[in-house]
């Protein structure tokens, strides 16, 4: 039955939103906003407002056409998972984008509880990820993820880190130096990538950005094998543009 709205009641009541995602809903290949309005019984000019109010809490998406599909929210809202276990599909699923638009198997690592953690990846044929030779919670100095997350941290905060695990010589270009290390981490530009060309890995390179919104510290990073170095610094630089921002209102 259709629903005739009282001049007193909100537009955006959860009655009416029910009804439209009800209507979207039964339409999977997308439906317009006249449609809408005609099964849920609404006037266009209450259902405007409504339609970007769920737009913007990511309930409803509006597709190539102009149509109105489901949205992630409302997927997620069903499924049976945690928030936890939805952001990490969630975050998981647009991770992919970055790997395919620069070509390169992409990372989150977080610095948890004093320790370097890859939280999430994804790689693929084309875009194998690093070989984890050496634990990366031991490879802070060589890596980008972890320079790019110590440059987060006051000195204090690194002097603990580098206590825990000692610097060690991984390649040829290694910096074994903490005063040489801590030099690099100041004069690193936040704006910039973090790369590391072969210091962790002989045959790899890779690059990081930094995540960061409040205390939390994390970046998003890639890998690439030595033949595609001459990538690398375009591949970051799209990355930091592109993909940072999204990725970093997933994963904070």
């Amino acid at each position: 039955m259709a629903l005739k709205p009282e001049p007193t009641a909100p537009f955006h009541s959860v009655q009416y939103a029910l009804r439209v995602l009800e209507t979207i809903s039964r339409h999977g290949g997308g439906v317009t906003d006249v449609q809408i309005a005609r099964e849920a019984g609404l006037p266009v000019a209450h259902l405007t407002s409504l339609l970007l109010m769920l737009r913007r809490e990511g309930y409803v998406e509006q597709v190539a056409d102009g149509a109105y599909v489901i949205g992630d929210s409302l997927v997620l809202l069903g499924s049976g998972m945690t928030r936890r276990e939805a952001l990490e599909a969630k975050l998981q699923e647009t991770l992919t984008e970055p790997r395919d638009s620069v070509g390169a198997a992409v990372y989150i690592s977080r610095y948890i509880d004093g320790e370097v953690k890859i939280t999430q990846f994804a790689d693929g044929p084309r875009t194998p990820k690093v070989n984890e030779w050496v634990d990366f919670r031991s490879a802070a100095h060589a890596s980008a993820v972890g320079k790019c997350l110590l440059t987060q941290l006051d000195q204090n905060g690194r002097r603990d880190h580098l206590s825990r695990h000692k610097i060690a010589r991984l390649t040829s270009r290694t910096i074994t130096s903490e005063r040489i290390l801590f030099s690099k981490l100041d004069s690193q530009p936040p704006t910039v990538p973090v790369l590391d060309l072969q210091e962790y890995a002989v045959g790899t390179v890779c690059a990081a950005v930094p995540l960061t919104a409040g205390s939390a510290v994390g970046c998003l990073a890639l890998s690439l094998p030595i033949e595609h170095a001459h990538r690398l610094r375009s591949a970051a630089d799209t990355l930091n543009r592109r993909a940072a921002p999204v990725v970093m209102a997933l994963a904070i």
